[in-house]
């Protein structure tokens, strides 16, 4: 006891400590919420819903925590804070690419959010990369579950709905860089994506903004070919920035082929690194505190199918990384603005 370590013999023992805080989801605090966010969030259209990939950044202290915590503890406990934040309305679940998650474990992320909160969740490596890969990237031998339907029901698309119910927004099937051998066959790799498609379940009667999105790291998945796939099972095409895919201008046909319908899109890396990738962009940018390499090129292509999305009446899920400027919170913040400015010039 510290009175019998501490305390004189003839002293009157000192008084207990103060019982020890409890590890609960309320030890992380958000940021007192800005008076300009709170106007912000308040003129942006009802069906955007921004957000960023993960939260576990301690870098993030003033902007979305009221101070620093560890990353483990923000994995753990953040999330509620997270949701607190006036412009978060969504995140994207990065995790479940590593390892499939159960319906208990997305459960337990329903319930620290929002009734109006939607999750972006990212489809297992297992079902979407074409190779087995060791921990750092490299393939190891072909995947024989590469799209495989059932595999992608179980283990991914069922789980997410029963824990997620309506909170479910989007279920992203991001398809890894193919090797060059299927990339030769192409068309066979678009047949199994459509069989893959073709068999997952109606999300709509349990997630009424859910919508399934194919996500792709080779660019010559983007033709007719593969927007007939995507168009004839229900499915989207998912906006997104990497070292060997075009710019988001350059994708922006896709969508029109695809139009009307929802928007996905996971703004995850600046086109600056594209030579150098996720590595460089996490060293350069690593605490993600502040914007790096603001990317006005990105941001004006994101803006304008953003507006008309949600002009024609569908939800559009924007998700950000901190590769894709230096601070995933304050690009949020830039893309919001510049949404309510456009909104407010055609007022």
């Amino acid at each position: 006891m510290q009175d019998d370590l501490f305390g004189g013999s003839g002293d009157p023992p000192a008084p207990p400590p103060p019982p020890a805080r409890k590890s609960t989801p309320t030890q992380v605090q958000p940021q007192p919420p800005d008076p300009a966010l709170l106007a912000l969030a308040g003129q942006l259209p009802a069906r955007l819903r921004l957000g960023t990939s993960s939260w576990t950044y301690p870098g993030w202290a003033g902007l979305v925590w009221d101070g620093e915590y560890a990353d483990a503890t923000l994995s753990k406990h953040g999330l509620a804070a997270y949701a607190q934040h006036p412009l978060f309305r969504a995140v994207s679940i990065d995790r479940s690419f590593y390892r499939p998650l159960t319906a208990s474990q997305y459960a337990r992320y329903a319930a620290q959010v929002p009734d109006d909160f939607r999750f972006v969740v990212k489809a297992p490596s297992a079902v979407c990369d074409a190779l087995v890969r060791n921990e750092d990237g490299r393939g190891l031998q072909t995947n024989p579950l590469f799209l495989n339907p059932q595999l992608a029901v179980q283990e991914f698309v069922q789980p997410a709905l029963d824990g997620l119910g309506h909170k479910l927004g989007a279920l992203v099937f991001q398809l890894s860089p193919l090797p060059g051998e299927l990339l030769g066959q192409l068309p066979e790799v678009l047949r199994r994506l459509h069989t893959l498609l073709q068999a997952l379940p109606p999300l709509q009667p349990t997630a009424p903004d859910g919508v399934v999105a194919v996500e792709v790291r080779d660019r010559q998945f983007l033709g007719p070919e593969f927007a007939a796939v995507l168009r004839s099972t229900g499915a989207t095409y998912c906006l997104g920035l990497h070292a060997k895919m075009p710019l988001m201008a350059e994708q922006l046909p896709m969508l029109r082929a695809l139009w009307p319908g929802p928007m996905v899109c996971r703004w995850n890396l600046n086109p600056l690194h594209g030579a150098y990738g996720y590595e460089e962009a996490r060293q350069i940018y690593s605490p993600y505190d502040q914007l790096v390499d603001i990317d006005l090129a990105t941001r004006e292509a994101l803006t304008k199918v953003v507006s008309a999305t949600t002009a024609a009446g569908h939800n559009a899920f924007v998700t950000v990384s901190n590769k894709a400027e230096g601070c995933a919170p304050l690009s949020v913040r830039g893309l919001a603005e510049a949404v309510q400015a456009r909104g407010a010039a055609k007022g």
